[in-house]
């Protein structure tokens, strides 16, 4: 059975398609833009912009009824490698011990032109 996520707590998705989807046991988070999801201000700012894309992430995973520690694969897509020690940083405040798989690439170009982009996997039980 499959069953769509949705948090105010999170931007709401630009396109067609969910924030989060569970299909069984497993949450597939959409990509989450640095947005402030109150103001739709995009972060620029690179620690802002890692912050508030991993709360937004954070937060659909949350309002499926997981935690950091649910999270199993994270993928990352970043508009400057330059920034990774910056990331990381602040990834591993969020994620503590806690250690997901994860994959960290740079690409051209994201949605709004953001820095960063997020997206995941976690297990729901």
């Amino acid at each position: 059975m499959l069953r769509a996520v949705n948090t105010e707590k999170a931007p709401g998705a630009i396109g067609p398609y969910s924030q989060g989807m569970i299909a069984g046991e497993f949450l597939f988070v959409s990509g989450q833009l640095p947005l402030n999801p109150d103001t739709g201000e995009l972060m620029v700012d690179p620690e802002k912009a890692f912050k508030r894309a991993i709360e937004n992430f954070l937060e659909i995973v949350k309002a499926a009824g997981g935690t950091p520690e649910s999270v199993i694969k994270v993928n990352v897509y970043i508009k400057d490698l330059e920034y990774f020690s910056t990331f990381n940083e602040i990834y591993a405040h969020y994620f503590k011990n806690h250690k997901p798989a994860r994959a960290v690439i740079e690409v051209a170009r994201l949605p709004k032109d953001a820095i960063v982009e997020i997206e995941g996997i976690a297990y729901i039980k």
